[in-house]
C-alpha cells in the first residue's frame, strides 16, 4: 500500500510515497579511521588524509578531532595546515582502503542482494523483502554495523527509512557511530526541523540563495506553498524541491551500474579571473579527480575506455559553457588499469581548460568542472607497417 501525503498545497497536487524498507551504511571518517585502526597512537591527534604534501593537493577527509579546528574533505592541503598546524598528512592507500570496503560488502550481501554502491564507505540497502531479523530493517541495521565493527574495526552509521532520501539524511543525524530511525509517521517531523542544507544536492552556493529568501528549514519552503515554490525556482525545480521538503522520494534502489562520466567540480562565493589562481584550482581538481577514480567501484572499469576530457565553466553571468577533448588509448589505459591520470593527461588537461578559459575573454568565473568520458571498449585497429 502507498503512503498518501495529504499536505494541502496550492495546487491541489497529491505527492504519492511508495513504501520501501531502506538502509543508508556510511563509514565514520573512513580513511581515517583505517589509519587509526592500523596505527592507535593516531586517535588523539587531528589526522587527515590526502596530500601530496602540506603545500599541494587536497584532503580525502580528517578526523573528528581535525574537523574541530575546521579541517574538511576536499580541502587544500595548505588551508588545512593554516586552520590546525598540529596537523598529521598521511598519504592515502586505496589497496588497504578497498580491502576493508571489500569486507564491508560482503556482510551487506548476507541481508540483500539490492545493494547500491555509492564509493568505498557508503551504500543504501533494499531490505524490503529480506526475511533475516523478521524482516526488521533496524534490526538489520543493528546486525550490519556490530559485524562490520567485529570484522574490521571500524564504526559505521545507519539511516533506516522507507526512502533512500530520508535514510540518507538520517545516517548523518547521529554521527559517528549512531542509528537513526525515520518512520512514515514521524517523517513531516523529521523534515519540518531539517535545514535545507541537509538535502542531498543542495550546496552552500544555493544554501546561500535559500537564506537570501529567508528559506532556512524545510518548513519554510513547504509554507510558502507549491505555487510560490514553482514561481521562485521554475516548475521541473520547483516541484522537486517542494517533494524533497516533505520527505518523499520513489527513487529505487538499483544495483551498481556502470557511469558514462566522471567529474569534480568547485563553485566559488566570489568569482575569480586570475589566471594563476584558475591554474592552482586545476590543479587540485585533478588530484581530487584522481583520488575519486581510485575510490570508485571496479565495475566502472571493466571493459571500458576513457575517450575524453570534460570541461565545464560557468561565468560571473551564470552561462555555462563545455567543451570535451579527445583522449588517446595510453592516457585512457593509465585510467582505466591503474585509476590514475598521467602526466600527458594532466598536461593536457591544464592546458585545454585554461586555453579554453582565454577564449572568453577573461570574464569571471564562479564555477571550474574537469571530469572524463566513459565508452564501451572496442577492438583497436592493428597497424601494421609495410
Amino acid at each position: 500500500m502507498d503512503y498518501l501525503d495529504n499536505t494541502n498545497n496550492d495546487l491541489g497536487i497529491k505527492f504519492i510515497q511508495k513504501p520501501f524498507k531502506i538502509i543508508h551504511i556510511d563509514m565514520d571518517y573512513f580513511y581515517a579511521q583505517v589509519e587509526e585502526r592500523d596505527n592507535p597512537s593516531l586517535k588523539s591527534h587531528p589526522v587527515a588524509i590526502g596530500g601530496p604534501s602540506k603545500t599541494k593537493g587536497v584532503l580525502c577527509t580528517s578526523n573528528y578531532i581535525a574537523r574541530k579546528y575546521g579541517v574538511r574533505s576536499a580541502m587544500p592541503t595548505f588551508q588545512a595546515f593554516k586552520k590546525c598546524p598540529e596537523l598529521i598528512l598521511i598519504r592515502p592507500n586505496f589497496e588497504k582502503y578497498k580491502a576493508a570496503s571489500k569486507k564491508i560488502h560482503e556482510i551487506f550481501s548476507q541481508y540483500t542482494s539490492l545493494i547500491q554502491p555509492l564509493s568505498l564507505d557508503e551504500a543504501f540497502l533494499d531490505v524490503t523483502h529480506s526475511s533475516k531479523c523478521n524482516g526488521s530493517a533496524t534490526i538489520i541495521a543493528q546486525e550490519i554495523r556490530r559485524k562490520i565493527y567485529e570484522q574490521t574495526g571500524l564504526t559505521s552509521s545507519a539511516g533506516v527509512s522507507f526512502n533512500k532520501l530520508i535514510s540518507k539524511i538520517a545516517s548523518d543525524y547521529n554521527k559517528p557511530n549512531g542509528l537513526t530511525v525515520v518512520t512514515p509517521n514521524d517523517r513531516l517531523k523529521f523534515m519540518n526541523e531539517l535545514s535545507l542544507r541537509k538535502i542531498p544536492g543542495i550546496g552552500q552556493t544555493t544554501m546561500q540563495r535559500f537564506e537570501r529568501l529567508g528559506l532556512r528549514l524545510c518548513s519554510d519552503v513547504i509554507s510558502l506553498g507549491i505555487h510560490k515554490v514553482i514561481e521562485l525556482f521554475g516548475n521541473k525545480n520547483g516541484l522537486d524541491l517542494y517533494e524533497r521538503c516533505l520527505g518523499i522520494s520513489n527513487s529505487p534502489v538499483v544495483s551498481l551500474s556502470q557511469r558514462k562520466a566522471m567529474s569534480v567540480e568547485t563553485t566559488f562565493s566570489t568569482p575569480i579571473n586570475a589566471r594563476e589562481n584558475i591554474q592552482e584550482i586545476i590543479t587540485a581538481l585533478l588530484i581530487e579527480l584522481e583520488n575519486r577514480l581510485k575510490k570508485a567501484s571496479e565495475v566502472h572499469f571493466k571493459n571500458r575506455r576513457v575517450t575524453h576530457i570534460k570541461i565545464k565553466l560557468r561565468t560571473s553571468q551564470f552561462e555555462t559553457f563545455t567543451r570535451e577533448v579527445r583522449l588517446d588509448d595510453k592516457m585512457s589505459d593509465m585510467i582505466i588499469t591503474k585509476k590514475a591520470l598521467s602526466t600527458e593527461f594532466i598536461s593536457l588537461a591544464q592546458e585545454s581548460l585554461l586555453n579554453y578559459y582565454d577564449t572568453m575573454k577573461e570574464q569571471e568565473l564562479r564555477l571550474i568542472g574537469i571530469g572524463i568520458k566513459f565508452d564501451k571498449n572496442f577492438e583497436r585497429q592493428i597497424e601494421l607497417n609495410v
